[in-house]
């Protein structure tokens, strides 16, 4: 098995849409990750928070694969977390991937007695910034 990772994603709406939903099953049918389960988590515009799973939204019935294709590992303190980072009337997916495309280099560490010790998720914006930021000492140097 490959690296795995828990993703939460948020989405200033309540609920989670189709083409959302369709953009899951693109990467799981490209092959690069392999979906363990997922989760949507739910603060309403009063405050509740509600979890459940995909295939019990029935606008999602017909794009995610729905029967014992997922594992039941994301519980209910997983849901309690992702909710507290959720504005009210907005959502999130958690979603628990394996890095299927890391998975040869996996299995090549632990062969050698090696293992992925620890591994951290920079996001999008952070990169971004450090290029820009990397770029304009760059240029003050020349």
């Amino acid at each position: 098995m490959g690296p795995a990772e828990l993703l939460v994603l948020t989405f200033p709406q309540e609920t989670i849409t189709r083409e959302t939903a369709a953009a899951l099953v693109a990467l799981r049918t490209a092959g690069d990750i392999r979906v363990i389960d997922s989760l949507v988590v739910t603060r309403h515009p009063d405050g509740e928070a509600t979890y459940g799973e995909l295939a019990d939204f029935e606008h999602l019935r017909g794009v995610v694969a729905v029967g014992g294709h997922e594992l039941p590992l994301i519980g209910p303190e997983d849901a309690q977390e992702a909710a507290e980072l959720l504005a009210p009337g907005s959502v999130a997916l958690l979603v628990l991937i394996e890095h299927v495309w890391a998975e040869a280099a996996a299995e090549a560490l632990r062969a050698v007695g090696g293992r992925i010790a620890s591994g951290v998720r920079i996001p999008p914006e952070n990169i971004e910034e450090a290029v820009r930021a990397a770029r304009a000492r760059v240029a003050a140097q020349n």
